[in-house]
């Protein structure tokens, strides 16, 4: 049980997320022992003060879900959230400047989210894979790498697809054993969460862990 909680970040993104579903959210968290309760940024500070006394740490998200905010705002954004009681952080990259062959525009994008991190905060960087080419797939993630990133993730879980065990070999193989890779949308089952940790994720993001961790007994 506590093995497959440990990759866990329970996950409460929706927009009508309530101040009740946080609190559910972060008592789920310390009861199974999972690795991080991420959330919108509005409720980083309450999710920190209710885990302070717990091992579970406080994710968010930043120029989520579209990415399309500037490298300031993300970095300013960033930031904030560390401030406020973020330990990690889940940033979406610029995807139209990749797809438009922008990619120091990308890489300067997420070296804003690292630097403004200063090693305060893990950083992980979303692809958004359902959107992009099998090069672009690999582009995103060699440019995470590159601008520092400690993690490449598959998903936002608000666009056209989520995670898939493709994805997460094919971001393992170009990221190598180093960086973290996190799958994320879609994962609703202890069966999909064991597929995408046998390709390589070390990370779980899901609403459902809940059920994922009772489907472990």
């Amino acid at each position: 049980m506590t093995d497959l909680a440990k990759y866990i970040d329970h996950t409460a993104l929706k927009p009508e997320t309530t101040e009740a579903d946080i609190l559910k959210l972060t008592d789920e968290a310390k009861k199974f022992g999972f690795a991080s309760v991420c959330v919108n940024p509005c409720w980083v500070a309450l999710a920190a003060d209710q885990l302070k006394e717990s091992d579970v740490e406080v994710c968010t998200v930043i120029g989520f879900p579209l990415g399309a905010s500037t490298p300031e705002v993300k970095a300013f954004e960033t930031k904030d959230a560390i401030d406020k009681g973020a330990d990690e952080v889940d940033m979406v990259i610029n995807i139209g400047a990749l797809k438009s062959g922008q990619e120091e525009l990308v890489e300067a994008d997420i070296r804003a989210v690292v630097e403004a991190a200063a090693k305060r905060a893990l950083v992980k960087v979303i692809i958004e894979a359902c959107l992009l080419t099998e090069d672009e797939k690999v582009r995103a993630c060699q440019l995470a790498v590159r601008a520092g990133a400690d993690f490449v993730k598959t998903s936002t879980g608000f666009s056209t697809g989520g995670a898939t065990p493709e994805d997460v070999a094919l971001m393992r193989k170009t990221v190598g054993k180093n960086i973290g890779v996190k799958a994320a949308g879609g994962i609703h089952s202890k069966a999909e969460a064991e597929a995408m940790i046998a390709a390589g994720a070390t990370r779980i993001g899901a609403s459902s862990g809940v059920k994922i961790i009772a489907e472990s007994h």
